[in-house]
């Protein structure tokens, strides 16, 4: 499953960094990703370095080959890396949309409103430092 937080134009980077985070979106995907492995690159990584100890962090595995080495179940949050050479492995995408645009250069590539993906299911939840967070989970349709 990929995890990415993309903005109106589906930017993720500008100038080789993050377009932005939320603590509170960081511990919204500890807690939904308990249980399994939650893959992520060196660079993402650091993101979760300074969570507060009392989640639970076993689950993490912090690789930068994390897309070959992700088996089906699992998370892959992705910052940096482009993912449609996986498309055969994807069970899932769960976009958290920022809802508002950003400076970007670095762009989410798959295209999810090609009739193989579905939307499944959207929330809007409080971020810390966004005040509305969107979660929209695509499947694809095989």
């Amino acid at each position: 499953m990929i995890l990415a937080a993309v903005d109106d134009s589906n930017g993720m980077m500008f100038n080789k960094r993050r377009q932005s985070q939320d603590k509170i979106l960081r511990e919204y995907i500890l807690t939904m990703a308990r249980g399994k492995r939650l893959w992520m690159s060196d660079y993402t990584g650091k993101q979760f370095a300074a969570i507060n100890q009392n989640i639970n962090q076993a689950a993490i595995r912090i690789d930068n080959d994390f897309l070959d080495k992700a088996g089906p179940g699992e998370y892959c949050l992705i910052e940096n890396h482009h993912v449609s050479a996986y498309l055969d492995q994807i069970e899932r995408v769960i976009l958290f949309k920022w809802n508002r645009a950003y400076p970007g250069d670095f762009f989410f590539d798959l295209d999810l409103s090609a009739p193989k993906w579905i939307l499944k299911e959207s929330e809007d939840f409080p971020g810390f430092s966004h005040e509305k967070i969107t979660k929209e989970v695509y499947v694809h349709e095989s």
